[in-house]
């Protein structure tokens, strides 16, 4: 039997309109230096550039989060039977936690947690630095790498510039290609904070000894329900349909319902809150075929869902994981509210909840996405038919 290739990565995922632009099929291709493959457009999949070069190893295949070929290996590996039947993952706690340090707090998402770990990490040398993402408008951010204290701050929530041509960008999207980075550092020691995609396909190329994976030391998960993408046309609808301006948004987080914090032109602070079912015109189609909400595979999931305002949930994981977080708490970097276990199960509860909507969202969308490539085929062979005839 052939190995698949990338050519079956565009019939089973790029023409479904399922491909995550995780960039792991571009950044670990076997022979990149060849340019076979490449992102040709922003926010689209990437595309062949020099198909006869290809090696035709299979690499870009078992690493895609959406073919799901290590599934099974993953799963054994952190500790739990399959997704269906334990939505949260495999975990050794849960907490409620905030940042100390006044900087990453009044500048964090949630509770400022992630940097503060991250910069813990930094300042311990046990990374060089870390991939994170910053916004500089709402709704868009890019990957940035970050080692050192203003780096971090420069990646945080609310950071966000208004860049005067913000009315002529062509499109944005809360998604960052966070793996794309991987190439441009020369570093020993990584850390990453990735959406549930982009974590999945990290440890499958660290499963396959895929370099320079096994310099990731930290994978840091986002909790994340869908990403949102905008053109001209969705952004004025968007603003029209809430009755905002993207110019007037200073925040954004994420817990049951999307929260936005508005900075109003005479200087006072509004909140509105969007629940989910209200912004499917704006979700990224490749979202909706993805299940993992919490972030099965990192080391830490980090998230605002199940905290009080100002205060970060964090799901520790791994052995290694759950290790560096109780040295950052006994470091004073972070602090934890004192849950009871009646507390904690709740916390787990609702993050369930929300897993297994994801769960069942991509099986209704799969299901649409099969359903219309039949009655395509349908008509492609009754056009055939008929021609004959």
């Amino acid at each position: 039997m052939c190995p698949k290739t990338f050519q079956d990565l565009i019939s089973e995922v790029h023409k479904k309109g399922i491909c995550q632009e995780c960039g792991g099929c571009v950044s670990f291709c076997s022979a990149a230096d060849f340019d076979i493959i490449a992102f040709k457009t922003p926010h689209s999949p990437p595309d062949y550039i020099h198909k006869e070069k290809c090696l035709e190893c299979g690499i870009c295949y078992y690493i895609c989060p959406q073919t799901h070929i290590l599934n099974e290996e993953l799963t054994k590996e952190y500790g739990f039977l399959n997704y269906s039947s334990m939505p949260i993952g495999h975990y050794c706690d849960i907490y409620s936690c905030q940042a100390t340090d006044v900087d990453f707090l009044k500048h964090g998402t949630d509770g400022g947690v992630v940097n503060s770990i991250l910069f813990y990490l930094i300042e311990q040398k046990l990374i060089d630095g870390s991939i994170v993402s910053k916004a500089e408008v709402p709704f868009a951010r890019e990957a940035f790498f970050a080692d050192s204290k203003e780096g971090l701050l420069k990646a945080s929530g609310t950071q966000l510039y208004m860049a005067p041509h913000l009315q002529e960008i062509e499109k944005f999207s809360t998604y960052t290609h966070t793996i794309s980075e991987l190439n441009h550092y020369k570093f020993k020691k990584l850390a990453i904070v990735g959406t549930p995609c982009q974590i999945y396909t990290i440890r499958c190329m660290q499963h396959l000894g895929v370099t320079p994976s096994e310099n990731v030391e930290f994978c840091m998960g986002l909790l994340c329900y869908e990403n949102f993408f905008f053109d001209k046309t969705e952004s004025k609808k968007f603003q029209e349909e809430f009755n905002i301006s993207f110019e007037e948004i200073d925040k954004l987080n994420i817990k049951e319902d999307v929260i936005l914090t508005l900075k109003l032109n005479n200087g006072s602070y509004k909140r509105i809150s969007l629940p989910f079912n209200h912004l499917n015109d704006y979700v990224r189609q490749a979202c909706k075929a993805c299940t993992d909400f919490s972030n099965i595979y990192a080391d830490i999931s980090f998230g605002g869902l199940a905290s009080p305002q100002n205060y970060t949930t964090v799901i520790t994981r791994t052995k290694k994981g759950e290790e560096i977080f109780q040295n950052a708490l006994r470091a004073g970097i972070i602090k934890a509210l004192d849950l009871t276990n009646n507390k904690k199960a709740q916390m787990v509860n609702l993050i369930a909840q929300y897993s297994t909507k994801k769960v069942e969202r991509k099986s209704k969308y799969m299901k649409k996405i099969i359903n219309g490539s039949e009655k395509n085929y349908r008509k492609q062979e009754s056009f055939k038919i008929r021609e004959k005839v």
